[in-house]
């Protein structure tokens, strides 16, 4: 008869997966959560507003972003600005330190930081070359309004309000959470995507709407 080993860890492994644990746990639960919004959605409040979400092209978000992997996890602020040319995504730790900057105005994507300045034909393959993970920023550029991105296959799930719960599109894997209020708009505040081994979650805790065009 064969008896099942019990599985073990170095213990550095547990202290990565202990500190992988609590770096969830603070970006989920604890980062700044803003004053929530003093009204309920409703039925009918997704669709009415679904319009103006697709047409919004101007904004800036303030937030936090985890990423876990089987090998590594980190966090860092967020700061996303976007026009109807240009996006600029800044990824940095405390007080600004490793900061990344990824540039793109659909000519030519850059990827700055202390090491230098990059380039690549796509802010996922610059991304995945100087940091080590990506996201995919083509479509999450419609996934942080709780829009599928275009053209491509996907299944969404809705709340009892009618907005989106869960989206399955390109390999992710995205759940809506919670959601804050801008400008009338109501758009998602914290979602969590998921591809293969790779976990990351968004907290975004300011949204700034601009939706006239410059």
């Amino acid at each position: 008869m064969t008896h099942a080993t019990p599985l073990s860890c170095h213990p550095r492994q547990s202290i990565r997966l202990i500190a992988a644990a609590l770096l969830v746990a603070l970006v989920a639960g604890c980062a700044g959560q803003p004053p929530q919004p003093d009204v309920d959605r409703h039925p009918g409040d997704w669709k009415s507003q679904r319009e103006r979400l697709t047409a919004l092209e101007q904004w800036e978000i303030a937030g936090k972003v985890a990423i876990r992997t089987p090998d590594n996890s980190e966090s860092a602020n967020l700061d996303w600005k976007r026009t109807p040319r240009h996006y600029r995504i800044m990824v940095s730790g405390p007080f600004g330190a490793g900061r990344n900057t990824l540039e793109g105005n659909g000519q030519r994507v850059t990827l700055s930081n202390g090491e230098g300045t990059f380039t690549a034909r796509t802010p996922e393959a610059l991304m995945q070359a100087r940091m080590g993970w990506s996201l995919p920023i083509s479509a999450l550029d419609y996934w942080v309004r709780g829009l599928p991105a275009p053209d491509t296959p996907h299944d969404i799930e809705h709340d009892r309000a009618g907005f989106p719960a869960v989206m399955q599109q390109n390999g992710w894997t995205l759940h809506y959470q919670d959601w804050t209020r801008a400008d009338g708009l109501w758009l998602p505040r914290k979602l969590t995507m998921d591809y293969g081994d790779l976990h990351a979650i968004l907290v975004l805790n300011q949204w700034q709407l601009d939706t006239a065009s410059p």
